[in-house]
C-alpha cells in the first residue's frame, strides 16, 4: 500500500493511511502548538493576578506583553507545519485550516 492512500468502506467510514514520518511531522507540530497556548494561559492569567495589587501592575503588564507575544508564535507554528509537510509530501486536511 502507499504511504498516503484512503480506502472507503461499504459502511461509510474512511481510512486513512498516512507515511510514518507525516504522523510523527503532525504529532511534534501539535505538541509545540499545545505546548504554546499552556504558555499563553500561564502568562494571561500570573498577569491578571498581578493587576490585583498597584504595585504588581509593572510586571503583570510585562506578562500581558509575553502572552501577547505569544500569541503571534500560534500562526508561525502553523505555518511552519503546513510547510515542512509538503516538503516531504504530505497532505493537508480540513483540520490544518
Amino acid at each position: 500500500m502507499p504511504p498516503h492512500s484512503a480506502e472507503k468502506h461499504p459502511d461509510g467510514t474512511l481510512t486513512l493511511h498516512l507515511g510514518r514520518e507525516e504522523l510523527v511531522l503532525r504529532r511534534r507540530y501539535e505538541s509545540l502548538s499545545i505546548l504554546n497556548d499552556l504558555l499563553i494561559a500561564i502568562w494571561f492569567l500570573a498577569g491578571s493576578v498581578l493587576f490585583f495589587s498597584a504595585e504588581t501592575t509593572y510586571a503583570g503588564t510585562w506578562l500581558f506583553v509575553i502572552g501577547s507575544a505569544e500569541l503571534a508564535v500560534r500562526p508561525v507554528i502553523r505555518l511552519s507545519r503546513r510547510v515542512h509537510l509538503r516538503r516531504v509530501g504530505g497532505h493537508e486536511s480540513a483540520a490544518d485550516f
